[in-house]
């Protein structure tokens, strides 16, 4: 389900919560399941607690998920009025994306073009 990569120069939590991030957009996870535990993922991924916790941590800052003490994070259900903020954030990123991508000499048409790839025509 989630794999990590221990030679790749990005760190593990970031793999981590790519990881949890795209399970919750594609469908896999769905609202309010809850997420491993911090110590199985431990185990089942050998990989330090400490890490996970701040994956979790991040996910949570971000609006994908939600804690309950001593029950552990769950999947927050798509609320778009709390969503307005983290919108507006990659809306932003999105921005700068697409004019860096101008000046290095793509067309609209090619830029709409490798949307449609990725968003598969949705």
């Amino acid at each position: 389900m989630i794999s990590i990569d221990n030679r790749s120069r990005i760190p593990l939590y970031e793999q981590l919560m790519e990881n949890i991030k795209m399970h919750i957009i594609k469908g896999v996870m769905k609202p309010d399941e809850q997420l491993p535990s911090v110590r199985q993922l431990a185990q089942e991924l050998t990989i330090n607690p400490n890490t996970i916790q701040k994956a979790y941590r991040e996910l949570e800052r971000e609006g994908f998920t939600y804690s309950i003490p001593g029950r552990g994070s769950f999947v927050q259900p798509i609320e778009n009025d709390n969503n307005k903020e983290r919108v507006d954030e990659l809306t932003t990123e999105l921005e700068k994306i697409i004019e860096e991508l101008l000046f290095l000499g793509l067309t609209k048409e090619e830029i709409q073009q490798k949307i449609e790839t990725i968003t598969g025509g949705k």
